[in-house]
């Protein structure tokens, strides 16, 4: 079955009271202030406390995270000794569904493991022996775990892979194939994400149980973006930044460079000439990685200097710019970056530097 939804066109069919879920979940969810579900949520949250496989084609931003974690809550309220996993491609993102599950679940008893590279796996072994309610990871961490035999696939009732397309992009389809293949096939699996790949298809067809699948677009995605091209040469790319940012003044601001050692030194150059700047990518441990964040997001610094890891999965309020110091290599790639600008109904800017060589070549 499949279910379309545009979500400038929606109206739900559903308030959160009307799903039956539990009282510390609908306590949550008054203390959030959270009244009315998204277009994903709507969709999403019925099938799945229906016992429905889900496929959801959805955006980051348009609420999928608690369309998923609402649901496998209340199961794991039913079913106390239910272990959910959720695979996602990147420890930011992992920590942020954390984080979200925390929020929902305070109170309630319910218990989580984070399982990402770069941060000590001894504690996360500690935390997995007193099986915890959710196991949240990427790919590689989770597989060594496997291996090592502390994570059991089989006693695992559910799993959902969010940001699909994502793991695919980066290689961890065997990861992904070797997971699922020693999970019981009575589990539910849940896959999302932005686009539909053949290898996510091919996903979809070996190891979900005809699945609902729910789509929902954001016609306006990119229409509250001011997009903007700047031109450069080598000699004055940076000046050309430099010039771009103060000619910004005040905003919180996502530069995207494409190599890490690039965008570890753009934020080095931009501190010593007294920018608030900060980097996130791969060569930073998960705990600097975090740090960074944290400090965009309070407002201690107002530049956070980022490769593609940081483009999808993340949710920060109030994002006023993006700036793509180097081009995207795919226009899905420039559209997961400019889409942390111009969340929430508000509006953004997005500027991408362009090398005057290749104007010339165009013309």
């Amino acid at each position: 079955m499949n279910i379309n939804v545009v979500e400038d066109q929606f109206f739900p069919k559903h308030t959160f009271l009307e799903f039956g879920l539990s009282k510390p979940l609908t306590d949550a969810l008054e203390r959030l202030k959270i009244k009315i579900p998204t277009p994903i949520q709507d969709k999403v949250i019925p099938e799945i406390l229906k016992g429905n496989d889900v496929v959801g084609l959805a955006e980051t931003g348009t609420g999928k995270t608690a369309a998923f974690i609402l649901p496998l809550l209340e199961k794991s309220f039913q079913m106390r000794n239910k272990q959910t996993l959720v695979v996602t491609p990147t420890r930011e993102l992992a920590s942020q569904i954390e984080a979200e599950l925390k929020l929902f679940g305070h109170g309630s008893g319910i218990t989580s493991v984070l399982c990402v590279g770069g941060a000590g796996i001894r504690p996360q072994i500690s935390k997995l022996e007193r099986k915890p309610n959710f196991v949240i990871g990427t790919p590689g961490r989770l597989i060594d775990l496997i291996n090592r035999g502390i994570l059991k696939p089989e006693v695992i009732t559910a799993v959902v892979l969010d940001e699909a397309d994502r793991m695919l992009d980066m290689g961890f389809i065997n990861d992904i194939k070797a997971i699922l293949k020693n999970i019981p096939t009575t589990r539910e699996t849940h896959l999302f994400s932005a686009t539909m790949p053949k290898m996510a298809r091919e996903l979809i067809h070996d190891f979900l149980n005809d699945p609902v699948e729910i789509s929902v677009k954001k016609k306006d995605t990119i229409d509250g973006i001011d997009q903007g091209v700047i031109f450069f040469t080598q000699e004055n790319k940076f000046k050309k930044l430099i010039e771009t940012l103060e000619d910004i003044n005040k905003g919180r601001i996502i530069i995207f460079g494409e190599m890490k050692y690039g965008v570890e030194k753009l934020s080095k150059q931009l501190k010593s000439v007294g920018f608030s700047a900060d980097s996130i990518h791969g060569n930073k441990t998960h705990s600097q990685r975090k740090r960074a964040l944290d400090r965009f997001k309070n407002g201690q610094t107002s530049i956070l200097v980022a490769t593609d890891v940081a483009a999808r999965g993340l949710h920060i309020d109030n994002v006023t710019h993006v700036i793509n110091y180097d081009l995207p290599n795919t226009f899905e790639d420039y559209i997961h970056r400019i889409g942390r600008t111009g969340r929430a109904h508000k509006k953004g800017k997005a500027l991408t530097f362009v090398p005057e060589n290749k104007l010339k070549r165009q013309r």
